[in-house]
């Protein structure tokens, strides 16, 4: 099976490393010193499993892959636009662009671009970061990726591409309601990119102290509120299932946005909590919190060269 993957950092790295590792025909999308070590030693992986895939297909230039049957963006959202037309030369017929970016509103720029038979919704679950030109480091063991069509049938493409996945390792699932998979996770990327940008903390302290801890309950409970106000099927408690499954992960777990911010790289808050924002406006549902995380992160979102 023929893979492209668009951003190669923390979750297109990892993941597609995997792919790479367990047979799959990888092709990596990536620029600057990531891409010239990728070309020099592979790729390394860092973290509870450690990895390392010694040679790799790696480029700056989609059109030398060619038409591809999965198509992986992994690329920040502020890149969506200029990506969706720089992987044209990796779109078949039959090929699946899966959207593994954050947030829910990433499918809508998809349809917008290409054809809905093209089209494959996507979540992945994996804490890390680009630890290093060429290196990739996982916080926790967490790793996780659902993916299906979008009228919840099980294609030949998506089983190819789930076989794939297990082949490499990977904790895969095909998903027969992707659309409510997407917004569970984007319940909990929204408290936990929320709180650990705003607090400056990872998701340990946080879920310790009482006051914050309430902090990540009620920012997921607005998200929550959105969703279900446009018909998407998530349980009424569902933040307080997401609190409890925060008390599971790593204690020095941290959101991309945290790293992004002590980076001074530029924020995707415009798409997390400014989306919460945008989509709880459009049903008349409150977010005062999302908005103050959003507001406190404005002068932020561009980046230092901003």
């Amino acid at each position: 099976m023929k893979i492209a993957v668009m951003g190669s950092g923390g979750l297109g790295g990892y993941f597609g490393a995997r792919l790479a590792k367990g047979g799959a025909d990888v092709h990596f999308v990536a620029r600057g010193a990531h891409l010239q070590a990728m070309r020099t030693d592979g790729l390394r992986i860092e973290g509870p499993e450690p990895m390392h895939v010694p040679k790799v297909s790696a480029t700056d230039n989609p059109a030398t892959i060619g038409a591809s049957d999965i198509v992986m963006l992994g690329v920040k959202l502020w890149d969506t636009e200029s990506v969706l037309e720089q992987i044209r030369p990796l779109v078949g017929p039959g090929t699946a662009i899966i959207s593994f970016q954050n947030g829910v509103l990433k499918d809508q720029y998809l349809r917008a671009a290409y054809d809905a038979a093209n089209i494959m919704g996507g979540v992945g679950y994996v804490a890390t970061t680009i630890d290093r030109p060429g290196v990739i480091k996982q916080t926790g063991p967490m790793q996780r990726l659902l993916f299906g069509e979008f009228d919840g049938s099980r294609s030949p493409r998506a089983e190819r591409f789930l076989a794939a996945c297990l082949a490499g390792g990977i904790k895969a699932e095909l998903s027969a309601n992707i659309v409510r998979d997407i917004w569970q996770k984007y319940v909990f990327l929204v408290g936990l990119s929320g709180t650990t940008a705003t607090i400056r903390k990872p998701v340990g302290p946080i879920r310790e102290n009482p006051q914050t801890r309430a902090f990540l309950l009620d920012v997921m409970r607005e998200v929550v509120a959105v969703g279900r106000a446009h018909g998407v099927d998530l349980a009424a408690d569902f933040a307080e299932n997401r609190l409890a499954f925060a008390d599971t992960v790593a204690y020095d777990m941290s959101a991309s946005m945290h790293h992004d911010l002590e980076r001074g790289n530029k924020l995707e808050v415009r798409w997390l909590s400014g989306g919460v924002v945008e989509l709880g406006r459009e049903k008349g549902v409150p977010t005062p919190l999302n908005r103050a995380i959003s507001d406190i992160l404005a002068l932020h979102e561009g980046g230092k060269a901003a």
